[in-house]
């Protein structure tokens, strides 16, 4: 079933569609090093009040104010509306004692964004913690989880000074590989996957990051998380889809499917499993990323095991979380490679892990096609529409990066995924919502908890976005580069949006700061290297 003539070079170069690291070594093996000491941030503060702001509150529903929002300390206390638009705020109506005030008159307040899968890279690409958080952070992202963030010791050691504000770093979630930081052995029969679960939920690990795991393998791990309020994703990979589709999975309690692997190969019309090439070799990245695109002409959309696969992942209370940036470049590769914020944000040695390389995990593109991008522009047309259908029934679809590969930028690629899914049909407001509320509901609901972060309400963790422009309008504005603009009055475009304050826990921080800090440090690594060149790239 195959929609045009597929040459074997083709065929070995659409690789872009796998990014959990693979059991194959690659040249990145070391955890970068540990975030410095917090030198960031203000508060937090007795009583912080956000003064005159629009609200977007995360739940869907639409913007309201102008609302002052309290905060003491590092909760939520109460959100006043003070007014309606066009209109004076008449002072008398406004809460008063503030310890410290933000004017957030015409801005929009929004919750923090929760990234359900992230990595924080490490040596050689991204050798700084730091680099990575401040990205994030300044995005507005105050939640992330690590699936995994480094090693097991590592990440939750970063964890720990997160949660105690230690460090300028998201809330870090630690999710973990079956087998991962322990020294038994590998997970190789039942029994020892409910020991190492029993272990590592003691350890305090917050969920489990599977693969497609043999069938026996993979519920005795579902089972023994469930049974230590341990939280699911799965990135059903290749090597084992044939035997742990996303059907498969969700039959057996998984949580999330990240990535798409097993979702069309539950569906497929005339296979069971893909029709490989018969020199296929998943080793080589070029075939493993280039041949999953094909699948877009393998199932029917709309049709009856659509339709059925999408109503069985509704009722087992699957999360999607798509990751669909993380295989952008095989779209447009030329597109990728020149995004603006490569010259100010990326360093160069995460550049270099980018670069056509046959060791570094998703550096594949050594003879990218015409064929190749328009397999993966179908394959993303599908795959949308399978999303946005998800949604439609009431499934929950979450906004996530998988960053650091694929010429793929920490942060930028957050708000770059929120735009492919308003691509796919979704409102704003719906990608907004699947940012932040449902995003913490897939953290907190394997732990029998309500969310404490995700909407901005009374009670809920102070974690909230200030942004000076709309983002229902315009999505680009949360880029840290912001947007390209026209000033009518001037008569000359301009750059305008990002966001302006990233509050977490009751702790404001200055985004903007936080972007110049990252900046500067690319700046610091092209000088060691005496590159002259001021994009990023080799001299």
């Amino acid at each position: 079933m195959r929609a045009f003539p597929l040459h074997p070079l083709a065929l070995a170069l659409a690789a872009l569609s796998s990014l959990v690291l693979p059991t194959r070594a690659f040249s990145q093996d070391a955890d970068a090093r540990p975030a410095p000491a917090r030198a960031e941030g203000d508060g937090p503060f007795d009583r912080l009040i956000i003064r005159g702001a629009t609200l977007i509150d995360g739940t869907g529903a639409p913007p309201r104010g102008p609302v002052d929002i309290v905060v003491e300390r590092n909760r939520i206390a109460s959100i006043v509306d003070v007014g309606v638009p066009g209109v004076p705020i008449n002072p008398d109506r406004r809460p008063r004692d503030a310890t410290r005030e933000l004017d957030a008159a015409g801005m929009y307040v929004l919750p923090g964004f929760v990234d359900l899968h992230v990595h924080t890279g490490g040596t050689p690409k991204a050798p700084e913690a730091e680099y990575v958080y401040k990205l994030w952070m300044a995005h507005g992202i105050t939640t992330v989880r690590g699936v995994p963030f480094g090693g097991f010791d590592w990440s939750l050691s970063e964890k720990a000074r997160s949660a105690r504000n230690e460090i300028t770093a998201p809330r870090l979630f630690s999710y973990h590989r079956p087998g991962q930081g322990w020294n038994r052995g590998p997970i190789e029969t039942p029994e020892a996957a409910r020991e190492w679960v029993r272990w590592a939920a003691g350890k305090g690990i917050d969920g489990l990051k599977l693969g497609a795991q043999r069938p026996d393998i993979m519920a005795a791990l579902l089972d023994e998380a469930k049974k230590h309020g341990l939280g699911s994703t799965a990135h059903l990979a290749q090597t084992g889809v044939a035997q742990m589709n996303a059907i498969n999975a969700a039959r057996l309690g998984l949580g999330t499917v990240t990535h798409f692997y097993g979702i069309f190969e539950a569906m497929y019309e005339q296979h069971d499993i893909q029709p490989w090439p018969v020199d296929y070799n998943y080793n080589d990245e070029q075939w493993r990323f280039g041949q999953v695109a094909r699948q877009w002409s393998l199932v029917k959309p709309g049709g009856e095991k659509w339709n059925a696969l999408l109503q069985e992942l509704r009722e087992s209370n699957v999360v999607l979380d798509p990751t669909m940036t993380a295989y952008l470049t095989g779209r447009d590769v030329m597109r990728r490679r020149n995004a603006d914020w490569h010259a100010s944000y990326t360093l160069p040695s995460l550049w270099d892990f980018y670069t056509p390389n046959r060791e570094n995990h998703g550096a594949y593109f050594y003879n990218w096609t015409t064929w190749d991008e328009v397999a993966w522009r179908n394959f993303y047309r599908v795959w949308m529409q399978f999303l946005n259908d998800y949604k439609n029934i009431g499934g929950r679809v979450t906004p996530s990066s998988d960053a650091g590969f694929i010429y793929n930028t920490y942060g930028f690629s957050t708000i770059e995924e929120m735009e492919l899914l308003q691509e796919g049909g979704f409102h704003p407001l719906e990608v907004l919502r699947g940012a932040t509320l449902h995003a913490a509901q897939a953290l907190f609901e394997p732990k029998g908890r309500d969310i404490e972060f995700g909407v901005v309400r009374p009670g809920l963790l102070a974690d909230l976005v200030v942004v000076p422009e709309n983002p229902l309008a315009n999505l680009k504005v949360l880029y840290g580069t912001g947007t390209v603009r026209l000033n009518d009055q001037t008569g000359k475009a301009e750059r305008v949006g990002g966001v302006r304050y990233t509050i977490k826990d009751g702790i404001v921080y200055d985004a903007r700061q936080l972007l110049a800090d990252v900046e500067r440090m690319v700046r610091q690594q092209k000088a060691q290297r005496g590159m002259a060149s001021p994009d990023g790239r080799s001299p």
